[in-house]
């Protein structure tokens, strides 16, 4: 955008100045789930788990999903579920990654929402990207989201 100027963010300048492990190796994040709005609970769980989807947390206004396999997934949002909306996420290894990227797109001018720690032992913050649209940063714990639903065991992240 003509006259408009921010900051690179690390990834931007050179894959050196991409936030690192520990070890060295480059950050490590996927695209980990989308959070969709749904008009019907029920039959949005019922449709997805048909597709292969196994119901991993289950609430009154909403429910994620994951692929057994490698653990992507889908969250349903009920009409009244206010605490975000419909978004995609990155989820990251590292919960120190979280605050750094937080960190990094503030420096940057971003909009970013605070970095919150979760019920279930996830972390995230909220922003929206250059067109308006929310994004999620979240860090998934090493052995994968848990679960709320009975005989339910979470399902780790793929490795790297």
């Amino acid at each position: 955008m003509a006259g408009s100027h921010r900051a690179p963010l690390p990834s931007e300048r050179s894959p050196a100045a991409a936030p690192r492990d520990p070890g060295g190796a480059a950050a490590s994040h996927r695209l980990g789930h989308v959070a969709l709005r749904v008009q019907d609970m029920e039959r949005a769980t019922a449709f997805y788990v048909g597709l292969g989807l196994r119901l991993t947390w289950q609430a009154e206004d909403w429910a994620y999903l994951q692929w057994p396999g490698s653990g992507e997934g889908i969250a349903l949002l009920s009409p009244t579920y206010t605490a975000a909306g419909p978004h995609m996420a990155l989820h990251f290894r590292d919960r120190a990654e979280v605050d750094a990227v937080h960190g990094a797109l503030s420096a940057a001018g971003h909009a970013c929402g605070p970095v919150h720690d979760h019920r279930d032992g996830t972390a995230s913050f909220y922003l929206r990207d250059p067109e308006g649209n929310w994004l999620e940063m979240l860090y998934e714990p090493p052995g994968g989201i848990p679960s709320n639903v009975a005989g339910q065991a979470p399902i780790p992240p793929p490795l790297p």
